[in-house]
């Protein structure tokens, strides 16, 4: 029977693999931002999430997308809150709640590793009729089966710590 045996040669090649060109070849993570809308419970400390279909795959995501020029991360956020679930009035109540990784297919087929920002905003007006209506659902749901309902991890702990 043969026995591969790592010669000393082969270690420089190896370190440069690690060092050098493997790290060059991963792509970085680009960045989203999203809108975690809630509105709070009427005569409760309780409240209710806001959950949208995404376009492609029809599943739960919180409203996200990618940055806008002129516009700083809170602001984009509402933007994608308009644009996706019809919020037309809300408030970034704070700094952003953490971040959730996912991978996004792009248009050519290419996954591509994604990095998002969660805002969370308070919903005061919402409408029926915005630019995306037609391609998503939307529902208000509690916070524990938001978690349920979504499928990043990071973003489920978001949810539950609400």
């Amino acid at each position: 029977m043969w026995q591969i045996v790592s010669k000393p040669m082969n270690q420089p090649f190896k370190k440069a693999w690690e060092e050098i060109l493997s790290p060059f070849l991963r792509r970085p993570k680009r960045l989203q931002v999203a809108a975690l809308c809630y509105k709070p419970l009427e005569n409760s400390d309780d409240k209710e999430i806001l959950l949208v279909t995404s376009r492609d795959t029809g599943r739960w995501i919180i409203p996200k997308g990618w940055p806008i020029d002129g516009k700083n991360a809170p602001e984009a956020a509402l933007q994608e809150a308009w644009e996706e679930a019809g919020v037309r009035k809300g408030k970034v109540t704070g700094k952003a709640l953490g971040l959730y990784n996912y991978d996004k297919e792009l248009k050519g087929g290419l996954p591509v590793a994604v990095e998002t920002l969660v805002f969370p905003v308070q919903v005061t007006e919402m409408r029926d009729e915005y630019p995306e209506a037609s391609q998503r659902t939307r529902k208000w749901v509690s916070p524990a089966e938001a978690a349920n309902m979504v499928r990043e991890p990071q973003l489920q702990d978001m949810l539950l710590a609400l």
